[in-house]
């Protein structure tokens, strides 16, 4: 994937407004308003509108920025995007199944390093963990050309009807949850039996007769596929 950086001066923070446009606009890719990019990368409401601006101006844009109407990333912006968040889940990878890096650290660590590994090293890595398509929280990790699997979920936090669901991933926003997520022995892949309750919803993870607790801004951590009846 090339590397596609901008001389728009701060890399790091300009990466982060492409990943969080990423994030936000979903596969529909969708336009992202100034307030919800606020409040994703808690930067000023007036930050947010200078920066992308930039972005959008450059003589290569990363950005389509209309006044009043959003943001969406630019074929540019995009590759960008995806380069980064490639590099971000193959670190995570790296660091949890050759480091033994506890889950709960790997996203903090990769966060500091995504931005500045050379491809040739991406290239390494990826070879040494056999080009995986997954990160350890059941992300899917781009290719090499820019593609990300699509993957059909739901939230926990969503479920309505009690019933059996495979787990797909882990959010890996929140260390102290993610701490809560995997003591309870839900991890990607993982089969989940679900009831729903007042505060929260009662799961009992893979033959396990034993129901734990898991409140619901945990549940919103997590995502899951219904299983057949």
């Amino acid at each position: 994937m090339p590397a596609g950086r901008q001389a728009n001066g701060n890399t790091e923070s300009v990466d982060n407004y492409l990943k969080a446009i990423l994030m936000l606009g979903g596969r529909e890719e969708r336009r992202v308003t100034i307030k919800a990019l606020s409040e994703e990368l808690r930067v000023a409401p007036a930050s947010v509108t200078n920066m992308l601006q930039k972005l959008a101006a450059a003589a290569a844009p990363l950005v389509e920025y209309e006044r009043h109407g959003g943001v969406q990333l630019s074929p540019a912006g995009k590759r960008r995007a995806l380069e980064i968040v490639r590099h971000h889940r193959l670190i995570e990878t790296f660091l949890y199944e050759v480091l033994d890096y506890p889950i709960d650290e790997v996203h903090a660590e990769a966060e500091r390093l995504e931005h500045f590994i050379s491809e040739r090293f991406e290239e390494r890595i990826a070879a040494k963990l056999g080009n995986p398509r997954i990160d350890p929280h059941g992300h899917s990790i781009p290719t090499i050309e820019g593609e990300m699997a699509a993957r059909e979920s739901m939230l926990l936090a969503d479920v309505v009807l009690d019933g059996k669901f495979v787990i797909d991933s882990v959010s890996d926003r929140d260390a102290e949850n993610l701490r809560l997520i995997e003591a309870c022995g839900i991890t990607p892949g993982a089969r989940l039996r679900v009831k729903n309750a007042r505060d929260g919803y009662s799961v009992s993870v893979g033959r396990s007769s034993k129901a734990v607790h898991l409140p619901r801004e945990v549940a919103r951590d997590v995502r899951v596929v219904r299983l057949g009846k």
